[in-house]
């Protein structure tokens, strides 16, 4: 694999998803305070694991339909047990990186990328746009969560819906 040609299938530029095309499938696995649970089970008011601040209380918890291209990551292909099962993602979640693949791709220690820029073809593969339902947990801040054995980014309140809470 050549480093230019990482996503690649045909020598083009790959075109990146949208930034709205984020958010976590129903039935992934979170860490929260009360230990794992299905991340359609949140509610607000829980504490979930974070990995930048120990717990966070969730302040809202968003569903909303899009149409996006996903991105399959076949379970330990980035690193032991990471993530812990086959995972489905839309393409571009973001998700935290401390492997060579920080250093090798990004230059950097870690790095917080939309997880469609890993895509190698064989172990994080492109999916068909598809029609899916997505959970966006937000907090008053952005944290990293513990989903499915991976590090993902999650939202923070938008600035109404704090005035508001």
């Amino acid at each position: 694999m050549k480093p230019k040609t990482v996503g690649r299938t045909d020598g083009k530029n790959v075109d990146h998803a949208p930034i709205e095309a984020t958010g976590l499938l129903a039935h992934s696995i979170i860490l929260t305070l009360a230990g794992e649970k299905n991340i359609g089970d949140v509610k607000a008011g829980d504490r979930v694991i974070t990995r930048d601040s120990g717990a966070a209380v969730v302040r809202n918890v968003r569903r909303r339909k899009l149409t996006c291209d996903t991105v399959t990551i076949q379970a330990g292909s980035l690193g032991d047990k990471r993530p812990d099962c086959d995972t489905v993602l839309p393409a571009g979640q973001p998700i935290l990186i401390r492997d060579w693949r920080a250093k090798a791709l990004f230059g950097s220690r870690q790095a917080l990328v939309p997880v469609e820029r890993l895509i190698d073809g064989e172990f994080i593969r492109r999916a068909a746009s598809t029609d899916m339902t997505v959970i966006e947990l937000e907090f008053d801040r952005a944290h990293v969560l513990y989903v499915d054995g991976l590090e993902v980014a999650c939202h923070t309140v938008q600035p109404a819906q704090a005035a508001a809470a």
